[in-house]
């Protein structure tokens, strides 16, 4: 009985999100309470957001709301590298990647494992953005090229 409960308030939740009209946890838990989830916290809001991998973002009357992007999501391990790479471009310095939200730390593991012969000096990554520094910016077209390569082979 509680696994239905549970799975009902998840559905109500995901669909809260799918309005994109609330800017924060106390919204979303007056929303669930309003629909009958009297046993929901901030915290548990809090938990679900990060579960789900909701992020904030401008709705269509420019308000900062919760959202679950529709693609995207929290990748997994069994998650295709390929959809979670949105772009990869360079500004002459660095290789810039974009990604779904929460896979930077993924991807950018897969590329610190690549040798400094590979062109790939280090990495920074954030939720959504890797920043690569190459060997040698010389060749920097080259390595995004060599980067771009290594998704469209997965």
């Amino acid at each position: 009985m509680a696994n239905i409960k549970q799975e009902k308030m998840i559905k109500a939740f995901k669909e809260i999100l799918k309005d994109e009209s609330f800017g924060s946890q106390g919204e979303i838990v007056e929303a669930l309470k309003s629909q009958g989830f009297d046993n929901i916290s901030q915290s548990k809001v809090s938990r679900m957001l990060s579960k789900f991998g909701a992020v904030r973002t401008r709705n269509a009357r420019g308000d900062m709301v919760y959202c679950l992007p529709p693609e995207l999501g929290m990748p997994t391990a069994k998650s295709p590298l390929k959809q979670l790479v949105l772009d990869i471009v360079h500004n002459n310095v660095m290789v810039i990647i974009r990604t779904s939200p929460g896979a930077a730390q993924l991807i950018a593991r897969l590329l610190d494992s690549l040798s400094q012969k590979d062109g790939v000096l280090g990495t920074i990554a954030g939720d959504d953005t890797i920043f690569i520094a190459p060997a040698d910016v010389t060749q920097i077209e080259d390595l995004r090229q060599r980067v771009e390569n290594l998704f469209d082979n997965v």
